[in-house]
């Protein structure tokens, strides 16, 4: 990086602490918070409080914690200018939010919401911390806009535990789709331009979150297990019966976005499902299932399930489109705990995750909206956007 580009670096991240400094009362914590930011965008092999403080010239991580545990300022503030940060660089009509989670492996047993559950991160039963996170995707850009810490049943049923960690006595137990509809609502409350929800499977079964988006009117694709009951022409069937009657003609090779190996094309099949009255109106509901191309050592392809809902007429393309922009998330959380920081804390308090939360998701979003608008970035977005292909019924 040269001069001229590190002092718009900098230049860039000073307007976007500009734009959150009203969340600080005092000086000290906004400046503390500075620092915080630019260590955590630092190339640092460990990014918690030593290390921060070390990198800010402090002689001891007592600031750095301070910032975290004590100081006054208003986290969820900072976090909704971050979401309408990202909605102004990197909006458009065409935008996705993507709900997922992310795990935090951590030992002992006081760090709020710890314990051994299973991490998709680790792949395995770990004991951890779970983050919700919401990430919004547009042809410019991805970046995290929200996050909710899970508290499992095991923490909001004790309440001398949580007061020990620092949870609020009126934050009681929440699923991780209740968690992830609050943050939902606050960004179509705040009109982030998006068109689409997507979820994986976790999210997409639960009927009262497909139902909570029908309500808004947010389009959605939502993987749903092969066991999930659809509504057919016989009633409901499960989602793979009703696929295993799906005519050769109704599968269509196409890619569902560019990957890190290049397109990721699979066969796809899509099905307008009966109407029964409860879509909000002019509004279709689909069965989209997405096959793997190559068969696995017992000559079988996966299957991947999806339920939609969306305006009456919508495309297949657009569909498949939607449901391909749901990785967008897994490369927020790559880059958002490599360059960002987001998996090296220390801290153990409710409100400290949150505020250390939420000042990496404003670095990831300062690394999305400067990449984004770099001339490379700009041209490649550009070529990407002229590029994009605008009773159950197989779709052939």
């Amino acid at each position: 990086m040269d001069d001229e580009d590190l002092a718009l670096w900098v230049a860039g991240l000073d307007d976007l602490f500009a734009l959150i400094a009203d969340r600080f009362p005092r000086v000290e914590p906004r400046l503390q918070a500075s620092a915080y930011v630019r260590g955590l965008l630092a190339p640092l092999a460990s990014k918690n409080s030593w290390t921060l403080a070390e990198a800010a010239g402090n002689k001891s991580p007592d600031r750095m914690q301070r910032l975290l545990n004590r100081a006054s300022w208003d986290d969820g503030g900072v976090r909704d200018d971050v979401r309408g940060y990202v909605a102004r660089h990197l909006g458009d009509a065409s935008g996705v939010l993507v709900v997922d989670e992310t795990g935090f492996v951590k030992k002992g047993t006081r760090s709020a919401g710890v314990q051994r559950q299973y991490s998709g991160t680790a792949g395995r039963v770990e004991n951890c911390q779970l983050g919700v996170f919401l990430a919004y995707t547009a042809p410019k850009g991805r970046a995290l806009i929200d996050r909710e810490l899970y508290l499992p049943k095991s923490w909001t049923d004790d309440r001398d535990r949580c007061r020990e960690a620092g949870v609020p006595d009126d934050v009681q137990f929440a699923s991780k789709a209740d968690l992830a509809l609050a943050m939902l609502g606050r960004a179509l409350d705040a009109g982030v331009p998006a068109g689409w929800v997507t979820a994986d499977e976790a999210y997409g079964k639960d009927g009262k979150f497909r139902a909570w988006l029908e309500q808004r009117r947010a389009s959605y694709v939502v993987a749903v297990p092969k066991s999930q009951a659809v509504a057919g022409d016989a009633g409901k069937s499960r989602a793979d019966v009703l696929t295993a009657h799906a005519p050769d003609q109704a599968w269509k090779r196409r890619s569902c976005g560019k990957g890190s190996k290049g397109p990721r094309v699979y066969d796809w099949a899509a099905a307008t499902l009966p109407e029964d009255g409860t879509e909000p109106p002019g509004w279709s509901r689909y069965l989209l299932v997405r096959r793997s191309l190559t068969p696995d050592g017992k000559g079988e392809h996966e299957l991947a399930y999806y339920l939609c809902a969306a305006p009456a007429g919508t495309s297949d393309e657009e569909l498949i489109r939607v449901a391909g922009a749901r990785w967008a998330v897994e490369e927020c959380f790559q880059a958002a705990k490599n360059e960002a920081g987001l998996d090296h804390y220390q801290v153990r308090r409710y409100d400290a995750w949150y505020r250390h939360a939420t000042l990496a998701v404003l670095a990831h979003a300062y690394l999305a909206v400067t990449a984004a608008n770099a001339p490379k970035a700009l041209a490649a977005a550009s070529s990407r956007s002229r590029s994009r292909r605008s009773a159950v019924s197989w779709h052939t």
